[in-house]
């Protein structure tokens, strides 16, 4: 991927459903163009998504070289069925760009669908290898965030070859390599702490989402990863990215809730945000449901009169429900230990 020049077409990445955009072009140079995918439609990517976000590449003089996509999605929480991806190999193997897919969350899928990768799509549907890429690490699956090892695969020797010479400009060390190679020779505690992971983001998904409901928040409905695509729309003062920084500083800084604004990651209607579930400890999931339970009481007494707000009415009981959907003792694989100040509320 070349640098912009002067008087010449720029390189694009496409870019499906993350908004990374500094991380990916700070180096690079690249354009991003995001693939615009609708509520209405469950945020699926669509053959028409594709060609409207291909098109639009052109006409702002972009020469795109590919399209990366991340499945399963963050911050959707969803992933990418049979029919999508082999529409998406289609679609890249016609317009010869490449398709860079990152499967970071791959075995974090806790529900039905199951995860399907891009190489068995391959096998099913016709293209030009060469065009395929697939990136890994054992950040998310492994719980490794701070290890940073990671894995591209590709079916282009001439990426092979070039990112084997570049990997020597960030070394694995020995030591890490030692630990990572003795851990996934052991197959047995691999395939159980993948197992006991889905189980308990299961679990975590599914009072997390359980508890929005009961104080009136939607989410999409989603089967993997870390996290939630929580509805804030109907919150909005109006329709517009504007009020929904609005929403997000008075979430940030009055509510104490770290979410991050849709329109971080392109999303194209105001209201939605990304909320990790699995990134803390018991009791500091229920003090950030404690706050979001408050937060939605005092929106509905401001537009309820009060007599019919009664305290009684509102009151809910998380923790009585808890036990129907996890044990006291459980707490995220992805999490540090329960001790870290980091990860644990102190009011």
């Amino acid at each position: 991927m070349s640098r912009r020049k002067v008087g010449t077409m720029s390189t694009a990445v496409v870019l499906a459903k993350k908004g990374d955009d500094g991380e990916l072009r700070w180096r690079t140079g690249v354009e991003l163009v995001p693939i615009v995918c609708e509520s209405s439609k469950n945020f699926k990517i669509t053959r028409n998504a594709l060609e409207t976000a291909y098109e639009k590449a052109k006409e702002a003089n972009l020469r795109v070289k590919g399209l990366l996509i991340t499945n399963p999605s963050n911050p959707l929480g969803t992933i990418l069925d049979r029919e999508t991806l082999k529409s998406i190999v289609k679609f890249i193997n016609e317009k010869n760009i490449h398709l860079i897919g990152d499967e970071i969350y791959a075995a974090t899928v806790f529900m039905e669908p199951e995860f399907v990768s891009i190489s068995e799509i391959i096998e099913e549907v016709e293209c030009n290898c060469d065009l395929i890429h697939i990136v890994y690490s054992l950040s998310k699956d492994m719980g490794f965030p701070g290890f940073r090892v990671g894995i591209v695969y590709s079916y282009n020797d001439a990426v092979v070859s070039c990112a084997r010479k570049m990997s020597s400009f960030g070394l694995v060390s020995s030591q890490t390599q030692h630990l990572i190679a003795s851990m996934l020779f052991d197959d047995d505690f691999v395939d159980s702490f993948i197992v006991e992971s889905k189980e308990q983001l299961f679990k975590r998904h599914k009072y997390f989402t359980w508890s929005l409901s009961q104080v009136g928040i939607g989410s999409l409905k989603s089967n993997a990863g870390l996290f939630i695509w929580m509805d804030m729309r109907k919150l909005l003062k109006e329709k517009t990215f504007e009020a929904e920084m609005d929403l997000w500083r008075v979430i940030i800084n009055k509510v104490k809730l770290n979410v991050s604004p849709g329109s971080s990651f392109h999303c194209n209607e105001p209201g939605w945000f990304r909320v990790c579930f699995a990134n803390m400890d018991d009791h500091t999931m229920e003090v950030a449901l404690l706050r979001i339970r408050t937060f939605m009481f005092r929106q509905n007494e401001a537009m309820v009169p009060r007599k019919l707000c009664t305290q009684s009415s509102l009151k809910l009981s998380f923790s009585r429900r808890r036990d129907d959907f996890m044990s006291p003792s459980i707490m995220s694989p992805h999490s540090p230990l329960p001790q870290s100040p980091l990860v644990r509320a102190r009011t």
